[in-house]
């Protein structure tokens, strides 16, 4: 399934401001199709797992503290050139500089609170869908 999928996560701040509907017709009208999703809360065990990359970042708990503030989003996407485009699709990590019409300008209040997470490769796609969905939640 190499480049046909990716991972996205409506992060907290877009949960909590009712934007999850619009953010997810967005990524269909781009062309993705949904293949798993789940409304969930991550612990601050599981957040801190999902972001062990940035763990030495001077960051690092102020994101996890955001990350388990409130619900979010999981889902996989399915698309030609999934990873790629969906980076296109979301925009800049700083909304300021996100390309109008892309979902964190339309939807992210700052660099932090940024509305939502795209996976940045295919390998970390398929890390990223198989640590949200796994068994018989597999797509």
């Amino acid at each position: 399934m190499s480049g046909k999928i990716t991972f996205t996560m409506i992060k907290p701040d877009a949960v909590a401001k009712g934007h999850t509907g619009k953010i997810i017709d967005h990524v269909i009208q781009k062309g993705y199709k949904l293949v798993a999703m789940k409304y969930t809360r991550l612990s601050e065990e599981k957040a801190g797992e999902f972001y062990a990359i940035h763990r030495e970042r001077p960051f690092f708990k102020d994101l996890i503290a955001f990350m388990t503030s409130g619900p979010i989003v999981a889902a996989v996407l399915e698309k030609e050139n999934a990873v790629a485009d969906y980076r296109n699709v979301i925009g800049a990590t700083d909304p300021a500089k996100a390309e109008v019409g892309t979902i964190r300008n339309l939807y992210a209040k700052s660099i932090d609170a940024n509305a939502v997470h795209g996976s940045d490769s295919d390998e970390n796609a398929a890390i990223e869908a198989a640590f949200f969905f796994n068994g018989f939640e597999r797509f």
